[in-house]
Order: structure tokens, then sequence, then C-alpha cells
């Protein structure tokens, strides 16, 4: 559910800093989907309101000013680099164009990242100027960057077949092995990679999220989708959206991006995380459990 958000900035009731638990007395979200870093940076410095809402560390300022923050979780980068699109055109080269994408998606992906990754470090610099400037001492809060996790499945872990219709109208995951195997394994990792080098360089702590829907992905052969006879299970179900031209999983532009349990596992994420003060850490699932037993390693 949505709420107020919904067709804005879509923050759901179980999004992950609502589904972390009583980490504080308040648990504020700030996010909008779709935000790209101009919409993190303060107005001052060029930022840019989104979807009707000021930019993101203007909004921290209010927050710092009227609460007690120690710690602010940052995602951002995915939309600058243009996830969405790149999905986009590899189910499009699945299903019209029966042609691969990753290799002109990864060229564009090589030319934007560099510029990226300096935007996102950028949002770091706005988010401590902001906490400087409401008088917290960097010792007074943290902040930790975290990357995205996979919501397609190796072609090896795929339930449905290559050829043939079921990857799309059955499982929504319209995909080429070679596509696949990219996205999972080649550009998910990259974006983590380079963000965790972003959070060395500006000495916050970096969260990996790349694992964390691992087997319980859209399309996964360790997971079943959602339907009139196999009912929605937290053990067993999906963790992501799979893509809904029908929109009976709600908003379209939610495909691909992690559903109710995909979220209630990052919140869980962030809960061990904040209980971890110090270090980089990985988050993962636990295989036929619930999001509740997903667990941290070191790195």
């Amino acid at each position: 559910m949505y709420g107020a958000t919904a067709g804005g900035c879509h923050r759901s009731d179980t999004a992950e800093v609502k589904s972390a638990g009583p980490l504080a007395s308040s648990l504020i979200n700030l996010a909008c989907s779709g935000a790209t870093t101009d919409n993190v940076f303060r107005a001052s410095q060029g930022g840019q309101p989104y979807k009707g809402e000021a930019p993101q560390a203007d909004q921290l300022a209010a927050v710092a000013a009227s609460h007690d923050v120690e710690l602010i979780a940052l995602s951002i980068g995915g939309n600058d680099l243009g996830f969405a699109d790149i999905i986009a055109t590899c189910a499009t080269d699945y299903i019209v164009w029966y042609s691969y994408c990753h290799d002109d998606q990864q060229a564009a992906v090589d030319a934007r990242i560099d510029g990226v990754m300096a935007d996102v470090g950028r949002s770091v610099d706005e988010i401590r100027a902001v906490m400087t400037g409401a008088g917290y001492a960097s010792s007074d809060y943290r902040i930790v960057l975290q990357s995205y996790p996979s919501p397609i499945p190796r072609a090896a872990e795929n339930r449905y077949g290559e050829s043939g219709w079921t990857r799309t109208n059955t499982g929504g995951c319209p995909f080429w092995n070679a596509d696949a195997d990219w996205a999972r394994d080649s550009l998910v990792p990259q974006l983590a990679n380079r963000l965790k080098g972003v959070a060395a360089a500006k000495g916050v702590q970096f969260m990996d999220l790349r694992d964390a829907l691992q087997g319980r992905e859209v399309c996964a052969k360790a997971s079943r989708q959602v339907t009139s006879t196999a009912p929605a299970s937290g053990t067993t179900s999906e963790w992501a959206r799979w893509i809904d031209s029908q929109s009976t999983q709600g908003l379209v532009q939610e495909s691909m991006h992690p559903n109710a349990y995909g979220q209630q596992a990052l919140g869980r994420c962030l809960a061990l995380v904040h209980a971890r003060p110090t270090g980089d850490h990985s988050c993962r699932n636990t295989a036929g459990s619930g999001p509740s037993a997903m667990y941290l390693t070191a790195g």
C-alpha cells in the first residue's frame, strides 16, 4: 500500500525503513521512487524537486532539526544509471527483436558509471553538509550506503525454459539466458562494487545487497509465483515483482522491484546493520525461511 504517496513517490508501508522494526522512536522515509542524485542535492546546490517534493537533502535538514538523527540509509545511483531503461530494453529485445541486450547495455553502463559514482559521492557530501549545518558532529550519526539486489536469477536458476512464451506470459521474466547471466553476475555486482568504492572513499558504511534475493528472484527455481492456487508466503514465494503489464500487483513501474516480502527482508538487513556500528556487511537470506531470517556476513 502506498497511502498518501500513491501516484507520487510510492512510499510503501512495508518500505525498508518501515520494515526495520523498532530501531528508534521515529522511522522516517524520504525516498522517492524514480529519484536520481539530482533529487538528493540541496536546492541551493543545484538539486531539483521531484514529484512535488523538495530535494531530499533539504527534507533531511528539517528532520535533523526536529529529531535526533542517528542513522541515514542511502540508496541512490540505480536510476542515474538507467536501471529501469536497461530492464525495459532487455525485455523488449527478448519479446520483440529476438536479440541480446547485454552488449549494448554494458557499453552504455561503461559510458555513464564514472559520472554516476561521482554524483553518488556528492550525495554523501550533501548529507554531511546538511547534518553539519544542523549542528551534528560526524560522530553523532552514521551514513549507510547500500547497493541493489538482483530481481532476476541466473539462467541456470530460472524455472522457465528460454524458448517459448512461459518466461513472458507466465513468469514475467522475459530475458535471454545470456542477458540474465549478465544482469545477475555482471551488472548488479559491477554497480555494487563501485558503490562500495564510493563508501570507502567517503568513509561511510556499506551494505551489500547484491545477493539479498538469491533464490527469491522473479522466476527463480527455488521460489514460486503467487497464484490463485499458490498463496503468498514469505518462505516460498518470490520476493520481487514480475513484469506485469496488467498491473495485477499494483503500479506497473514497480515491476522488477522488491515486493512486500523483499522490502521486509531489506528492512531486516537494515536492522542488522544498525546493530553493527562499524564495518561493511553483505546481507543474505536463509533458504526456506522468511524475511526475518536475513543474516550478515563481513565485507
